[in-house]
Order: C-alpha cells, then sequence, then structure tokens
C-alpha cells in the first residue's frame, strides 16, 4: 500500500467502489427498485465524459426513456407508470457524469489510468455487481464514432442475448 494510501485512510478501490455504487444506486432509484439488471455504460476519453445506461425489466431489454414500455401488458396498459420525464433523465445522466468525474479524479490523484470505458452490470435480484473495463481509447481516434454508438452496440447485444 502506497504511504499516500495510509495517509488518506481510503484507497484508490474504495473511491471507485464508492463511485460504482453510486451509480448503481441512483439508476436503480429511477427505476424505484423494479428491474431485473441495469446495464451502465461510462466513458471518458480526452476531454470528453460520456454516460447512459439501460435496463432489463419483466425479460424485455429497454433504455432509460422505454421503460413504461416493459410493464405495459394487453390486461392492464398502465400496470406501473416510471417517472421518465426528461428532468429526472438528466438527472440521472448528471449523476453518472459526477461520478466519472470522481472516479478521473481518483486516477489522477492516485497516479492510476482512467479506464476509457465501464461496462457494469448489475443483477439486481443476485445484489451482483459486475465490470468491465477498457483503457484503450474506443472512439477518440475515429472520426466517425461516438459514444452513444458504442452505448448503442452493447444494448443490441444485450438485447439480442433475450432472444
Amino acid at each position: 500500500m502506497a504511504l499516500g494510501e495510509i495517509l488518506l485512510g481510503k484507497t484508490f478501490e474504495d473511491y471507485l467502489s464508492e463511485a460504482q455504487t453510486d451509480m448503481v444506486a441512483v439508476c436503480l432509484e429511477y427505476v424505484e427498485g423494479k428491474a431485473d439488471d441495469i446495464y451502465i455504460y461510462g466513458s471518458y476519453e480526452p476531454k470528453m465524459y460520456a454516460f447512459n445506461v439501460f435496463y432489463r425489466i419483466n425479460g424485455k431489454v429497454v433504455r432509460k426513456h422505454q421503460l413504461n414500455e416493459a410493464v405495459e401488458s394487453s390486461q392492464n396498459p398502465k400496470a406501473h407508470e416510471y417517472d421518465i420525464s426528461r428532468e429526472r433523465m438528466s438527472a440521472l445522466t448528471r449523476i453518472g457524469m459526477d461520478n466519472l468525474e470522481l472516479i478521473h479524479d481518483k486516477c489522477q490523484e492516485f497516479n492510476r489510468d482512467m479506464p476509457t470505458e465501464l461496462k457494469l452490470h448489475y443483477d439486481i435480484k443476485q445484489n451482483k455487481l459486475e465490470g468491465n473495463y477498457r483503457y484503450d481509447f474506443v472512439y477518440s481516434n475515429d472520426d466517425e464514432l461516438l459514444p452513444a454508438d458504442i452505448f448503442n452496440v452493447w444494448f443490441e447485444e444485450v438485447k439480442n442475448q433475450e432472444n
């Protein structure tokens, strides 16, 4: 353990874990705890942060603005209405971005490489969080690729696994 870690009391891993836990908590709050899985995407490439999330609800993989599509049924078309207002989506994204900035700050403070991409999968029923991290540039060296493109590919991959 480095001297800086001992003096601060918290390790880099503690800060990383806290930031990821906060991301999961805010994403879970957004669906009022009513989802099966949460998929969180975060990215940082020079001077650009990106954050987004999608969910599996009732076996259906949906984006944050499609939550109500996963709960509607022919018997009860308004079984549960999620609040998917622009204000809530903006708050969710802002908090996610704040956590990415915190992770970046702690990476600099502890002299660690900042992941260029993190993909978190939280299984709500199992209370299990898995993370995949990349450290190479994903879209910065491409003239056409954007973080949303990477997020969309992951969304489609997860969605297609369900079928």
